[in-house]
């Protein structure tokens, strides 16, 4: 089994990405003269200062003030030190602990009175970043072959499509968020499931149970929403939000529907082919009873997978909004109750498409029975 896995084909593409991966990491970590932003090298550091800080609901909090020597690593002023200020707390919201060695971006680079002056303004996190995404694309090719590539593929092209949705929403400033997104998410499953599972019947079964199981699930969140007149959804607690806060907030959760209903319809789609390779004389009936089956196994960890992003996305704020003397119910209504709602949308999503994915897969793939 060793010797299969490891072919010589498999060999060169380990020792190939191995090398990408170095010479990507080596690049980043000397790219300083490529930026216009002034980058600068942590040489030393000092805690100077130290000093309690305490709100009205009685939040304890410390705050740092560190000297920084820096070296500058590209710009006019290149190879050059100087000292820079920098504040960090213990909780560290909106700020960092610098350390010796970390790269730094810096602002209002200026020389005044034959000494130079900057604010600190972040870290420099290329490396790190293309570290992570060649340690994903080297897992998907050793891991996947060339399915892996086909799915890193349709995420880029994904992505690409994403950026460029945006770039059209904001010229029209909002104006057909919805139908943009609508046919955003039909583009998106269509080409996801093109590249994974190729033209197929399998792609059909999973593409139209995909579409009509979020669309559906969608079209039932709208019915509901006109029925209790909106009554419990706060879409003034979404944050940073320049344009109507509804559509983009269905936008939103038909994105989010739209990734579970094809995870779970690719899933009862793969053990229906399955099923149909080792007795090809299975009937249709049969491969809709085993698609049921199989849905209700999945169904109840997919919502939970929901809950916890669910709830990992709004831990951080919700307890910013309870240390700051607010109640469980202020809580939940401006930092909760949208997410919930996503999730509750994305939950209907799940139980619909299983009997739409057992019903496309047993037509397209089981046999039928004759008279």
């Amino acid at each position: 089994m060793v010797k299969q896995y490891w072919t010589r084909r498999r060999i060169w593409l380990l020792i190939s990405l191995v090398i990408l991966g170095l010479v990507a990491v080596l690049f980043t970590s000397h790219n300083e003269r490529f930026y216009r932003q002034p980058i600068a090298k942590v040489m030393s550091e000092q805690t100077v200062g130290k000093r309690r800080v305490k709100d009205q609901f009685d939040n304890v909090d410390h705050q740092y003030s560190q000297q920084l020597r820096v070296k500058l690593m590209n710009g006019k002023y290149r190879n050059q030190e100087l000292t820079v200020q920098n504040t960090y707390s213990d909780s560290q919201p909106m700020d960092q602990h610098y350390r010796v060695g970390n790269e730094i971006f810096l602002t209002q680079v200026r020389k005044q009175n034959g000494k130079l002056t900057a604010n600190v303004d972040g870290y420099k996190r290329d490396t790190v970043i293309v570290f992570l995404l060649w340690l994903v694309i080297l897992m998907l090719l050793l891991l996947m072959g060339r399915p892996g590539l086909f799915a890193l593929l349709s995420v880029v092209i994904n992505a690409l499509l994403f950026l460029i949705a945006i770039e059209i929403d904001l010229r029209q400033n909002g104006q057909h968020i919805m139908m943009l997104f609508s046919i955003l998410a039909v583009i998106f499953t269509f080409i996801s499931l093109l590249l994974v599972l190729g033209f197929s019947k399998r792609m059909l079964a999973t593409f139209a149970a995909t579409v009509m199981g979020t669309f559906i699930a969608l079209g039932v969140s709208m019915l509901v929403f006109a029925w209790t007149h909106e009554r419990g959804v706060y879409y003034e607690s979404m944050e940073y939000v320049t344009q109507v806060p509804r559509p983009l907030f269905l936008a939103e959760t038909l994105l989010g529907s739209l990734g579970a209903v094809m995870d779970e319809s690719s899933d009862i789609i793969a053990t229906l082919f399955e099923l149909k390779q080792l007795n090809p004389q299975v009937t249709r009936s049969q491969l809709f009873i085993s698609g049921r089956n199989v849905g209700k196994s999945i169904m109840g960890p997919l919502v939970n997978v929901l809950f916890l992003i669910f709830m990992v996305d709004t831990f951080t704020g919700s307890l910013l909004y309870i240390k700051n003397g607010n109640s469980w119910g202020y809580t939940y209504a401006m930092n909760m109750s949208l997410g919930t709602i996503q999730s509750l949308i994305s939950g209907i999503g799940i139980v619909l498409s299983v009997p739409l994915v057992s019903l496309f897969g047993a037509l397209l793939l089981g046999k039928k029975v004759p008279k």
